[in-house]
């Protein structure tokens, strides 16, 4: 297992200290405002407290792919150890990160051609592509060979379920997820979405409910109807600044199913320039997504 490396980026929103602790590394993308478009920053160089209280107060934040030459640095890198890499990307159907991957490893394959880069489009994002990134280390970990944990995380994409609402769809909006008109009516009306991740990672509206609580409650019923298995599956949770509202979801979920929630985080920079403040989002292996 020691004989390659398990890559991913910060779209996973699982804090560095922990992907550390997995013997994962990683690189990001990056933000700006568009106020300020010349300081760019990644997930670990502002503080996400920060940027939230900022985006509440009317700033507006615009992400960046990881480019090809930062890729082809990376691979570089991690060949040069002598060690073959296998990298878990944020989902092609929301950034052009992954194909960038492909284009880098496909240029270091020919200078160092006895190296393996396998690349795994996860299709997901936030804390899902995070979850798909501990099972896949905790495989590793177990003694699997690249090809077989390559080959697990593959056969995780399709169960793993991504489940979320949002305070606010005015983010949403603007990157195009709903129109105006549903935006402003849903405001005045207090209709909250209740989205999911297809298959092929982008990102659907499912449900419209009313009231902040009435969508917290369709996640968890979510988890019931979905989960592969309700009472000791991994779940992970990630709130854009709600923590009061994670929590909340954690304990319905333990109340109804009686398991643990494994990992609270934070929505990161990246997702949370276009989910926005309030985001809380929903991540375990079901029988579909």
């Amino acid at each position: 297992m020691d004989s390659y490396i398990l890559f991913t980026d910060l779209s996973c929103d699982i804090d560095a200290s922990l992907l550390n602790e997995w013997d994962v590394q990683y690189c990001s993308l990056k933000h700006h405002f568009t106020d300020d478009p010349e300081n760019e920053h990644d997930n670990l160089s502002y503080p996400v407290k920060q940027f939230y209280d900022e985006v509440r107060n009317g700033r507006v934040a615009k992400t960046s792919a990881v480019d090809i030459e930062s890729f082809v640095t990376d691979f570089t890198r991690m060949v040069k150890t002598g060690k073959d890499v296998l990298y878990l990307a944020f989902s092609s159907g929301l950034s052009s990160t992954y194909a960038n991957s492909v284009i880098a490893a496909e240029k270091v394959r020919a200078l160092y051609p006895d190296r393996k880069i396998l690349i795994s489009d996860t299709r997901s994002a936030s804390s899902g592509m995070g979850l798909i990134v501990y099972l896949t280390a905790m495989k590793k970990r177990g003694g699997a060979s690249i090809e077989e944990a390559y080959a697990y995380a593959e056969e995780l994409k399709p169960h793993l379920c991504h489940w979320f609402t949002v305070s606010d769809l005015v983010y949403l909006k603007r990157g195009g997820r709903v129109s105006a008109a549903a935006a402003f009516f849903g405001g005045v009306l207090g209709i909250k979405p209740v989205m999911h991740m297809d298959d092929p990672g982008h990102l659907i509206p499912m449900l419209k409910v009313k009231g902040r609580k009435a969508s917290i409650e369709k996640l968890a019923d979510k988890y019931g109807e979905l989960s592969i298995d309700p009472k000791g599956g991994t779940v992970f949770i990630s709130h854009g600044d709600c923590i009061d509202d994670a929590n909340a979801l954690a304990d319905i979920l333990q109340e109804r199913y009686g398991v643990k929630v494994a990992l609270i985080s934070y929505v990161g920079l990246v997702i949370g320039a276009h989910s926005g403040p309030g985001t809380l989002a929903l991540f375990f292996l079901g029988k579909e997504r």
